[in-house]
């Protein structure tokens, strides 16, 4: 039996804007779009993809299940993402080589220190 990871979902309050949210956050390609679920990938035919859905309740908690991200260059990908408008949280973390950031309807992210080329 063969599984493939087909997508992520995330529930949204308003699936349209959040999915542009982050179309534009990672550069990647709108597959569908409805009124109740917006679906992006990084390319047409690549996956996994990330489907926002709406749901009628809000966010109040911390996610139980987070993205993570390892750019180039950590503090000018934060500062990017801020600019698109994410924020920063603090969920306890302290200290660390990664920065958690929330998108636009509190969902946490983490974006990861640079990796080092041996």
């Amino acid at each position: 039996m063969a599984l493939e990871w087909e997508q992520v979902i995330v529930d949204a309050a308003d699936p349209v804007a959040l999915g542009r949210w982050w179309a534009a956050a990672l550069g990647w390609v709108v597959v569908d779009e409805s009124a109740d679920e917006y679906e992006i990938r990084p390319e047409r035919d690549r996956l996994p993809g990330l489907l926002f859905g709406r749901a009628p309740d809000t966010k109040t908690v911390k996610n139980r299940l987070h993205l993570d991200f390892r750019p180039d260059d950590r503090d000018a990908e934060v500062a990017r993402l801020v600019s698109l408008g994410a924020r920063h949280v603090d969920i306890g973390q302290g200290e660390q080589t990664w920065v958690v950031l929330a998108d636009p309807e509190g969902n946490e992210f983490c974006v990861l220190a640079s990796r080092r080329t041996p």
